[in-house]
């Protein structure tokens, strides 16, 4: 099983917080590919947008980085400072 975090703007848009997956995909991009499949339009525009950020077990990651049973994935908009 993986836990999903969705954060601030991101969570907004899917009024989504957090869900769980039985098994884990591959990768991150799997990942998307299955929430999209599961839960529609909406969700391919937000996740599948070059902008949104991923973290991986609270280390930032890529499309590509490999997922495991058990890991904690966020997704949350790009982060400006000042």
């Amino acid at each position: 099983m993986i836990e999903i975090h969705y954060f601030a703007s991101i969570r907004e848009r899917l009024a989504c917080d957090r869900e769980t997956l039985d098994t884990a995909p591959p990768t991150v991009a799997a990942l998307v590919d299955a929430l999209v499949e599961r839960h529609g339009e909406t969700w391919q525009r937000v996740l599948r947008d070059g902008r949104v950020l991923v973290a991986v077990n609270q280390e930032v990651a890529s499309l590509q980085s490999a997922l495991r049973e058990g890991d904690e994935v966020a997704f949350f908009p790009p982060v400006t400072g000042g």
